[in-house]
């Protein structure tokens, strides 16, 4: 690998992020308050449901829309406080970004090697800037000798690790990658997969997933579960972990709040080392329009 190979990865800090969509019949909430860092060079997945803010939260990250309140530090650029040429400046040399659905990151009527070339043009303007030579970029990413062919020649999973390479192309520190394995099957999953532990290994590039699959996060190290526009639990080696949250709130798992609903009202015990929760009351049904409490024995 050339020295040009290696980039410093890019670290990612958000504080209290809330972004609200307005639209014709009201205001929808996509994040609501979004605590969140990611260290320099670290791989991690942002997982869960369709609606769940996950995208939103990439597409901040990366500069493509600001948000309605908070702040978003991407290495040491406060993204909410620059301006439109300087996000659009950032994209490519400093973030990456590849779009779900291969195709919208390719242009189907120039080669592979093309497609690099064109993304890489900005980045070569930057006065000491080095960039690999495309045909390195197809080669990290599972593609060598492919730099003459076309996306629609490719299979399903060469496509996407050909998106990965277009991402690639300006050298960025951080890579934001959503849900590259959604339409594949196992062997092209395991491929994109491979392709973005080798990336994040050989070049130390900050990777940032999206996906709904659970076991694809699994499989990247770090797992953030997104849950109505906020971190709901976080995921490492093999353990789940809930979060507790900038303002003190911490989400229970929707295994949790089957048995809890909203409104339960819990006792604290607090140690060095520990927090029990004791349940000791649950709302019952409403009458006239309140909610009724009913007393419940101690839980766990």
């Amino acid at each position: 690998m050339t020295d040009a190979s290696r980039t410093e990865g890019v670290p990612v800090t958000c504080h209290r992020l809330i972004h609200i969509y307005t639209t014709g019949t009201g205001d929808v909430v996509a994040l609501s308050g979004v605590d969140l860092s990611i260290s320099a060079g670290e791989m991690l997945a942002l997982v869960g449901p369709s609606g769940s803010g996950k995208s939103t939260l990439v597409s901040i990250l990366g500069g493509l829309m600001r948000p309605s309140a908070g702040r978003v530090y991407v290495g040491d650029h406060d993204l909410s406080r620059l301006s439109p040429s300087d996000l659009a400046a950032l994209r490519g040399p400093t973030v990456g970004t590849v779009l779900q659905g291969a195709e919208r990151n390719l242009l189907p009527y120039v080669s592979l090697s093309r497609n690099i070339w064109l993304a890489q043009r900005p980045a070569a303007r930057i006065a000491g800037r080095r960039l690999d030579p495309p045909e390195a970029i197809l080669e990290l990413v599972g593609l060598a000798g492919a730099g003459a062919r076309r996306s629609g020649d490719l299979t399903p999973g060469q496509r996407q690790r050909a998106a990965l390479a277009q991402g690639l192309a300006a050298g960025p520190g951080l890579l934001l990658v959503d849900e590259p394995t959604s339409q594949l099957d196992g062997t092209g999953r395991d491929e994109v997969l491979a392709a973005l532990a080798t990336i994040n290994s050989e070049r130390g590039t900050t990777v940032v997933v999206v996906t709904h699959d659970g076991d694809v996060g699994a499989q990247l190290g770090r797992a953030v579960t997104i849950r109505d526009g906020r971190v709901g639990a976080e995921g490492r080696n093999g353990r789940d972990f809930a979060v507790v949250a900038g303002d003190g709130t911490i989400q229970l798992p929707p295994e949790t709040l089957a048995s809890f609903p909203a409104g339960t009202l819990f006792e604290v015990d607090h140690t060095d080392e520990s927090i029990t929760l004791r349940a000791t009351a649950h709302p019952s049904t409403p009458r006239n329009g309140e909610v009724v409490r009913g007393e419940r024995g101690p839980a766990g």
